[in-house]
């Protein structure tokens, strides 16, 4: 499952209603969508007109090194996002070296009924936008 759709239509969203575009931030971050979904989220986003630079990673992809250690697409679930927000990203914000940026956390709306009827489990995302005055 990844959820790059939900990921893409919400950063789309913001961008649109701020009248902003990605590298007006020092970094967009996801939260777990590993390489297959980190790819599938560029895609998306260049197709809707918004191209990904230098400013966009994804936590499930840093929290890991991929070449020495094998975890296949990288990083998954909640722990990920949660450690490298407190970690590597608040802290480059607190000396300074990020000021403004946006943290996409993604997931699930697990429904054990829905499943067991065959129904789909939709991918959703949460934006929220840091800044340093």
């Amino acid at each position: 499952m990844t959820f790059s759709p939900a990921a893409a239509d919400t950063l789309f969203k913001y961008l649109a209603d701020t009248d902003t575009h990605p590298e007006d931030y020092d970094f967009i971050a996801t939260g777990d969508l590993g390489a297959e979904g980190s790819a599938l989220f560029k895609t998306l986003m260049a197709r809707d007109g918004e191209r990904l630079g230098e400013e966009y990673l994804d936590c499930g992809l840093m929290i890991y090194d991929r070449e020495r250690q094998d975890v296949h697409a990288g990083g998954s679930g909640c722990g990920c996002s949660a450690s490298v927000l407190c970690s590597l990203i608040l802290g480059n914000m607190e000396s300074g070296k990020w000021r403004d940026g946006l943290f996409i956390a993604t997931g699930a709306m697990m429904s054990p009924t829905s499943s067991q009827q065959g129904e789909s489990i939709p991918g959703i995302a949460h934006l929220i936008h840091l800044k340093c005055e």
